[in-house]
């Protein structure tokens, strides 16, 4: 809603774009910093600025959603509980809450229950982790964000080990169909069991529609937490355990986090209950019609400023389509290896699964202690339904040259996850490296080494006993290199497999805590020692054995093609210090080593353009908080690769995010979905471009299109153009990514024109020029 008369025009340097809600205890606004951040920023009424009680419950807010920082809370950015005025300003995090989720469009499956619940089981272990007890976890308190669940409100969270808080005698701080026992028994002394419980009532209210404890009555749900047994009538029969365990009584009868994601992992499937059938779906019974504790603006009360608006499925933005529908909560994967079109638009019956591709964008933020929920609807691109054909796409891909691709390809999706005996013993950047057009060989957290056919996704043979969290290391003249540990804390190989036939053509021991590097004519890694650099032909033959500098850790690298190796100090326990570094080169016929320069502390290595090595100086030794932890960098520097000549290239101004150097542009992405484009040859800012859409992998580019490739953790992928970075096409999320897509990094790459991603445990394959076609049946 636009602002009003009377509302200020900034608070604490930050732009007031929109006013997101009011409630009893103040008002939340829609702000935006000067680099263009968007936050939420809370901001208390007048009239509570002298209760000292609020002020010391404020400040402990602000303490404890400081402490916290996790993939699954909404991080404060700003804030300050002394002003005339307190407030705090909190990332703009997009999603519906969970209340609202329910309201609309009914119970949540098994798999959207199960994610739901691992990722706010991830969210307890960060808020646990650092000290802090949330003690108000509810529907109006999870934000259903595209890249997973939020915990929001630290409102009247408190440190584990703080007494300072006065609960005033008759006066219940929660939400009594959310609470714990010994919340409402003794609110001082609650513990981090507190929480498990008031998870498990949200897992019933998520798959049923209403709390295990409803009732008209806030007190009389307070009295049903208290002394009876929870009501889970209507709860699926495979939740039902988890929920009776997460609900006793007695705190020291609930699950620990770990043994509740054990248990929420091995969640099977269950259909959503009838949304006719639900409590939630009544208005006599929803959250609206039954405030707890304290009165709630609910954000059916506040509608969006702006029409709703959506995508089609890989269009620009801009269709119009119904705004009924639930966040992409991620539901049931297609069968492993089924030729599908992995984001293809999917013709459904009106109802409740027609909805599901409506993505919604909200700023929820709670407001103290009443648990005050404000939302602004803002409808983003997804999924249109289709007659099947081109005209869901781009006019750019009209006129754009036909996709060279695997002979027979067609879109695909496959579930690599196989049974294991137990976790990864190998951890190295996930993903999938490509041979020659027609196969992947892909590592994960939740399979074995497997070689997958580029055309159809068929896995065609695995290899190994235990999963990988590491994809290959390469694939060279009919041999795909790869890792092997036997046992943990065991000996590491490096192993040369025959890509047809995947028998072991040889293996090496190498050190435990090294890569190993392919270069032209051989791979480069560390003896087991590590004190040696050592080469391998592709019979497995020794090229030639270098020495490290002694007292130096070595990691090896290649850059042109040609082996190198960044040497740092190894510290009193044996450990390499993050710089500076010795740059060594090597002679790649014979080992002889070349030391060009010395490179500076957290200096990160790009690549190379016309074959000199670049790379990347950080402005600071130490990492900065905006939309995560990241580290500014103020300047490349190229190095000769002969005479070691350093040429310094400044960057215009300091540039935050994850850099991939890409035929001479250097992207950085941030964890905001933010990239930014420079110039390697002159550190020229090229352009920069906000996605909204968070946790973007390294991009690939396709020469051919003139397009950026990425993909989310959470299957979503993203074109950009090369040239300005405006957005070219996206596509919906996945289904359901498996919950290793908390684990694993995604990664995109290209077979021939084919574009493959990998999110958590599934890969995926579409088209560039048309990457909403149905496949041929």
């Amino acid at each position: 809603m636009p602002l009003a008369t009377g509302d200020p025009e900034s608070i604490g340097g930050y732009a007031l774009l929109d006013r997101l809600g009011a409630g009893g205890m103040g008002v939340v606004y829609l702000g935006r910093a000067a680099s263009g951040r968007r936050v939420a920023i809370k901001l208390v009424h007048e009239q509570y600025t002298q209760d000292e009680e609020f002020r010391t419950r404020f400040r402990q807010e602000v303490a404890a959603a400081r402490r916290v920082s996790g993939a699954f809370t909404a991080p404060v950015v700003d804030a300050d509980p002394e002003a005339d005025r307190p407030w705090m300003a909190t990332l703009y995090v997009p999603g519906h809450t969970l209340s609202e989720v329910v309201r609309r469009n009914g119970p949540l499956n098994g798999r959207e229950v199960r994610t739901l619940g691992l990722g706010l089981v991830e969210a307890l272990r960060d808020i646990h982790r650092a000290g802090v007890v949330h003690r108000d976890l509810k529907p109006a308190n999870i934000l259903m964000a595209e890249d997973g669940p939020r915990v929001i409100d630290f409102g009247i969270s408190r440190a584990a080990d703080s007494q300072t808080l006065t609960v005033t005698i008759g006066r219940v701080l929660g939400t009594p169909p959310f609470m714990s026992p010994e919340q409402l028994r003794s609110p001082r002394g609650v513990t981090a069991a507190s929480d498990i419980f008031s998870l498990g009532s949200l897992l019933v209210y998520a798959a049923r529609g209403s709390s295990p404890f409803e009732s008209d009555s806030p007190y009389l749900s307070g009295y049903q937490v208290m002394y009876e047994h929870p009501t889970l009538e209507g709860v699926p029969e495979p939740l039902r355990p988890i929920a009776e365990r997460c609900l006793a009584k007695e705190p020291e009868a609930r699950p620990e986090l770990d043994e509740l994601h054990r248990m929420l992992r091995e969640l099977s499937d269950f259909p959503a209950a009838s949304p006719a059938a639900s409590p939630a779906a009544s208005p006599a019974a929803s959250p609206a019609a039954h405030p707890a504790a304290h009165p709630a603006a609910h954000p059916a009360a506040h509608p969006a400023a702006h029409p709703a608006a959506v995508e089609g499925s890989a269009t620009t933005r801009g269709s119009a389509e119904s705004a009924t529908g639930r966040p992409p909560v991620p539901s049931a994967p297609a069968p492993a290896h089924t030729p599908i079109p992995a984001h293809a638009p999917q013709r459904t019956a009106p109802g409740r699964d027609a909805r599901r591709r409506l993505v919604v964008t909200t700023a929820g933020v709670a407001l103290a202690v009443t648990g005050l929920t404000v939302a602004a609807a803002v409808f983003a691109p997804d999924m249109k339904d289709s007659s099947g054909d081109a005209s869901a796409t781009s006019d750019a891909a009209h006129s754009q040259p036909p996709a060279s691709l695997p002979k027979g390809w067609r879109p695909w999706r496959a579930d690599l996850r196989v049974g294991s005996d137990g976790p990864p013993l190998v951890y190295d950047e996930s993903g999938c490296a490509p041979e020659d057009g027609r196969a992947l060989y892909c590592g994960g957290s939740g399979f074995t080494v497997a070689r997958v056919d580029a055309a159809t996704g068929h896995v065609q043979w695995r290899w190994g006993t235990r999963p990988q969290l590491a994809r290959p290391i390469g694939v060279r003249d009919g041999i795909v290199y790869t890792y092997r540990v036997p046992e943990e804390g065991g000996e590491r190989f490096v192993v040369a497999l025959d890509v047809t036939t995947r028998k072991l053509r040889w293996e090496r021991s190498i050190s435990g805590s090294a890569a190993v590097r392919m270069f032209t004519g051989g791979v480069l890694t560390l003896s087991p020692d590590a004190r040696e650099l050592v080469a391998y032909g592709p019979s497995g033959a020794q090229l030639w054995r270098s020495p490290a500098p002694r007292g130096k850790f070595c990691e090896p690298t290649t850059l042109g093609g040609a082996p190198y190796a960044l040497c740092a100090p190894t510290g009193s326990e044996g450990l390499a210090a993050e710089g500076p570094y010795d740059l060594l080169r090597f002679d790649p016929a014979d080992g002889t080593q070349h030391t060009l320069t010395t490179l500076p502390k957290k200096t990160l290595t790009l690549g190379a353009v016309q074959d000199k090595p670049l790379f990347l100086i950080p402005q600071t030794s130490k990492e900065v908080y905006d939309s995560g932890y990241e580290r500014p960098y103020k300047a490349m520097v190229r190095v000769d690769p002969h005479t070691g000549e350093v040429t310094r290239i400044p960057l215009r101004r300091p540039v935050l995010g994850k850099p991939t150097l890409l035929h001479g542009t250097v992207y950085f992405v941030r964890p905001n979905g933010t990239v930014t484009a420079v110039a390697a040859d002159s550190g020229r800012e090229l352009w920069q471009r906000a996605t909204d859409t968070e946790n973007l992998s390294e991009p690939v580019r396709s020469q051919r299109y003139g397009q950026l490739y990425f993909v989310n953790r959470f299957g979503r992928l993203l074109a950009l153009d090369v040239d300005d970075g405006k957005e070219a096409w996206r596509t919906a999320a996945l289904t359901d990514p498996g919950t290793a897509a908390q684990d694993a990094e995604p990664r995109v790459v290209f077979v021939k024109d084919a574009i493959v991603a990998t999110a958590g445990d599934t890969a995926f394959s579409i088209r560039p020029d048309r990457p909403s076609v149905r496949p041929s049946s």
